[in-house]
This record gives structure tokens, C-alpha cells and sequence, in this order.
């Protein structure tokens, strides 16, 4: 016999595929959802592992008189060691330094990164060399770069005195004269880091697109009208985002000058970093050493957060 479609039977029937319709389209947006916390999550337990979990701990020692001799009892002592740290010389003393140091590197680092960009993508002979040479330092290890300057910076055998002799001048002690000393560190910084910048204005360039300097030059604007109309505002991101970045490498640094002058003359050099790395691991105050450096790491994010509101600003 032929069945015969009542419209209860019919009604059942359409109510299931619209439940399995709605299922189906659950399961689809939920599948990706899935997948992508499932790609995540060795990420997240290192992130958690590595960073979140130190940065806890350390946060709870910089309240405690914890000790890396264990001889201590990490009793909790509150507020003592941020006390101590804003009442201490030498953490103002070493800031100056890396403030100072800051300063020196931070501008020279985005203004000539950008002039070597527009130097290569301008389109002078030779491009893949110039590139090259740009970039080559940024890949060597800290340890090579040291190589390199402490034996160019040589009082007595030293290719930069050597240079200067020719022209009948006295050598320099690059790094033990407290003048110069800062402003060696400096320059070595700018060899060895500017690469970095350097390709990143570059992309940037190249992603301008081509219409607008044609406009440009049908509105009868030179090269350098193009440059200050065009190529300029088109890299504000670029540039903001270079800045904050070479603000926040700059205010930790640590590894050359440890190498070069491990902090000297007489202190001349040594930044925050390097007086929380012998409060923590030479004079084993672990506890203090955490409390300058969460106060070190409040002055690193209100700095990046003006920064960047001050760029922000300028492109609206």
C-alpha cells in the first residue's frame, strides 16, 4: 500500500530536518572555534609556563626579603623594597644612563634607517649588495660585535685611531674616558641594530602604491615634493611602530655594554638593567632586585603607552 502523508506525519518530518539543519549549522561554527584553541594551546602552556607563571613569582618577591643564598626566611615585607628602590642613588643613577643612552641611539636608529630605505628603493646600481651590506650586522651574535669593536676601539692598535693619526689627531680612549664612552656604545648599537629598521621601512615602501606618486608627478611635483607629500605620510605606521620599538630595545639594554665596559668608567655606562642583574646574582638580594625591576618595567610601558598616544595623534 502507498503510504499516505498526513500533515502531522509531514510536520514531523519538516521539525526534524529543521533540527538537523540547526545542528549542522551549530557544528560548523563551533568546528573552527575547536580547532583554532586546539592549535593554541602549546602556545598557550609556554606562554603560561615561561612567562606568566615568572612573571608572578616575581611579582610576589619583589615583596618579600627573598634571597638567592637561601639563607633568607622570604619574609613578606610589603612596600619596603619599592621604598628602598625610589630612595636608592644608584637605581637613578644607572636610569640617567639608560636614558641618556635612550636618547643617543633612539632618533639616529629611526632617521637613518630610513635614509638607507630610500637610498635602496630609489633604485641605485647595485641594490642587492646595499641591501646586504644594511642588513648583514643585524645577523651577527652580541658576542661577534664585541669582536669586532673592542678591537677596533684599541687605545694603541685600534683602526679608528689609526684613522685619526692620518689627520695628525690624538687617539681616543673610546671606552675608558667617561666622555666618550657612552657615545662608543652608541655607535656600536647603530652598526649592529639600524638592519633591523632598515627592512622594515623598506616593506613599507614597497607597499606604497604606484598611482600615487603618478598623481603626484602629473600635479607637476619634484622628487622632493613627492618625498615630504607622499612617501613621508604614507610611513607614519611604519614609523610609530619603529620608534616604540627602538624605545623599548634601547631602554633594556645590557648585553653590549656588559661586553665592552661591563658598566664603566666608574659607572659612567652601566645601565639599570646591569645594577638589577648584581643586586639579584652578586649581592643575592633577589627581593630588591624583582622590586627595581617591576619599577623599571611601570616606566617602560607608561613610556611605550605616551608614545604611542602621541603618534596616534599625529596621524588623526
Amino acid at each position: 500500500m502507498a503510504s499516505v502523508s498526513t500533515p502531522a506525519r509531514q510536520a514531523a518530518t519538516g521539525s526534524r530536518r529543521a533540527g538537523f539543519r540547526r545542528a549542522t549549522a551549530t557544528d560548523r561554527r563551533r568546528s573552527p572555534g575547536g580547532a583554532g584553541w586546539l592549535f593554541a594551546t602549546p602556545f598557550l602552556v609556554f606562554f603560561t609556563l615561561f612567562l606568566i607563571v615568572p612573571i608572578g613569582i616575581g611579582l610576589w618577591m619583589s615583596f618579600t626579603d627573598a634571597s638567592l643564598t637561601g639563607h633568607g626566611d622570604n619574609a613578606f615585607v610589603g612596600l619596603d623594597n619599592y621604598t628602598e628602590a625610589f630612595g636608592d642613588s644608584q637605581v637613578w643613577q644607572t636610569l640617567g644612563n639608560t636614558v641618556w643612552f635612550t636618547v643617543l641611539t633612539t632618533v639616529p636608529l629611526v632617521v637613518i634607517a630610513l635614509v638607507m630605505a630610500l637610498l635602496v628603493y630609489t633604485g641605485m646600481p647595485g641594490q642587492w649588495l646595499w641591501r646586504l651590506a644594511f642588513f648583514a650586522s643585524h645577523l651577527l651574535p652580541v658576542a661577534v660585535v664585541y669582536q669586532i669593536w673592542s678591537m677596533l676601539f684599541q687605545p694603541d692598535r685600534g683602526m679608528l685611531n689609526s684613522l685619526l693619526g692620518i689627520f695628525g689627531i690624538d687617539g681616543i680612549a673610546w671606552l675608558t674616558d667617561e666622555k666618550y664612552a657612552m657615545w662608543s656604545i652608541a655607535l656600536v648599537t647603530l652598526w649592529w641594530t639600524v638592519g633591523f629598521n632598515f627592512l622594515l621601512y623598506l616593506a613599507a615602501l614597497q607597499a606604497i602604491p604606484d598611482h600615487l606618486y603618478e598623481a603626484a608627478a602629473l600635479d607637476g611635483a619634484g622628487a622632493w615634493r613627492r618625498l615630504w607629500s607622499v612617501t613621508l605620510p604614507q610611513l607614519r605606521r611604519t614609523t610609530a611602530l619603529i620608534a616604540v620599538l627602538q624605545l623599548m630595545a634601547s631602554l633594556k639594554v645590557f648585553d653590549q655594554i656588559y661586553l665592552l665596559t661591563k658598566g664603566g668608567p666608574n659607572g659612567a655606562t652601566r645601565p639599570i638593567l646591569e645594577y638589577i642583574y648584581d643586586t639579584g646574582f652578586t649581592n643575592y638580594r633577589l627581593g630588591y632586585a624583582s622590586a627595581v625591576s617591576y619599577v623599571f618595567f611601570g616606566l617602560i610601558i607608561i613610556l611605550s603607552i605616551a608614545q604611542l598616544k602621541i603618534f596616534s595623534r599625529r596621524e588623526d
